[in-house]
């Protein structure tokens, strides 16, 4: 075993432990244990198990990567303001005061790559797990076994295809064909991936004033330049190493079509989409966006002043019920006569309104 593998030792028995539980899980739901697609779906498993522990850091990367666009234009005024002045003197304000400016927007340029450098021991512990498969299988490897990866599951692994390609063969490191198809389709998958994850945050998630600034160019430039070099390197990863890849690059996009959805950042082209969603669901309500949910000083006022209920005095007012009674009275309910007196209703007037009632006194 060499440095590199003494180094990474821990997290390849992790990486190894968390795929045979996720082997064993599906070969109790029924799937075959010497299988490709078995073998394959545990490590689709490993990048769900990773990517979830990884969500607390994809936060705080797109709560960075938010605040490094809002503040660009500050940073623009800081360049312009030290533009032409290269003596250290100047050159250590211009770093301090730009630190104070990442430090009150809560962000930093390295918080932004945080999920990326957190994956790159399990990418490298996983690459070297699917490389020491045949050695594992053979019992040429330096150890028994890669934690609960015994030599009779890493025969297994080893001999496992998809699509006729076995999850530890390279595209230089086999003439086989059907290998040679399987990992560049593989590598094309990741590339795509890799540039449309990148094209999130530049391009959808970031307002125009802050596209123009060195930092934001170079930022483009890297969404260009970094799926060419995973198309180069790509050539020597092993099958598994780029459904690895490949599935978390397909996690990243829908975490950040799912964030930058739901809080785009303002004034970008996510945010404009953001609007014009709220304004048809305001508009289906029959409410404009800025009534939706917001009442003015008025309406509170009339509110308060009518109890909740929309009618002044705050009490609501009731509907009225006639009895019997009170339609044969002309719509007044009846009321009896005082012992010892007689009581005539006159017929309604033409106002509508009953006559006053003759009272005669009692007959003697």
């Amino acid at each position: 075993m060499g440095f590199f593998d003494s180094l990474l030792s821990p997290i390849m028995v992790a990486v190894a432990w968390i795929m045979v539980r996720a082997h064993d899980v599906l070969t109790w739901l029924g799937m075959d244990p010497a299988g490709g697609w078995t073998w394959l779906l545990s490590i689709v498993a490993l990048v769900v198990v990773i990517r979830i522990l990884l969500i607390p850091l994809f936060v705080r990367q797109i709560k960075a990567s938010r605040g490094m666009q809002l503040v660009q234009p500050e940073i623009q005024k800081l360049q312009k303001k030290y533009k032409g002045k290269t003596d250290p003197a100047s050159r250590q304000a211009m770093q301090q005061e730009m630190m104070a400016i990442y430090k009150e927007a809560g962000t930093s340029p390295f918080a932004s790559c945080l999920p990326i450098l957190a994956q790159m021991p399990i990418f490298f512990a996983l690459f070297r797990v699917l490389s020491s498969l045949e050695p594992l299988a053979t019992g040429t490897y330096v150890n028994d076994s890669i934690g609960p990866l015994t030599q009779e599951l890493a025969a297994q692994a080893e001999s496992s295809e998809i699509f006729g390609a076995s999850l530890s063969s390279t595209f230089l490191g086999s003439d086989d064909l059907a290998v040679k198809l399987v990992t560049a389709a593989l590598i094309i998958i990741m590339s795509a991936t890799t540039l449309f994850t990148q094209r999130q945050l530049t391009m959808k998630n970031m307002p125009p004033a802050a596209q123009d600034n060195p930092m934001a160019r170079q930022q483009k430039m890297l969404m260009y330049i970094l799926p060419l070099v995973f198309a180069f390197s790509g050539v020597n990863f092993p099958i598994g190493v780029l459904v690895y890849w490949s599935t978390s690059n397909l996690w990243s996009m829908g975490q950040q079509w799912f964030v930058i959805r739901r809080s785009p950042v303002p004034g970008s082209e996510a945010d404009k989409a953001y609007q014009q969603r709220q304004a048809r669901k305001a508009k289906r309500r029959g409410r404009s966006l800025e009534d939706d949910g917001v009442h003015g000083p008025e309406d509170v006022t009339g509110e308060i002043e009518a109890g909740g209920h929309g009618v002044p005095g705050g009490q609501r007012q009731q509907p009225k019920r006639n009895s019997p009674r009170a339609k044969r009275s002309g719509g007044r309910p009846a009321i009896p006569p005082a012992p010892g007196t007689t009581s005539e209703v006159e017929p309604a007037t033409e106002t509508g309104a009953p006559a006053p009632s003759k009272s005669t006194k009692p007959k003697k």
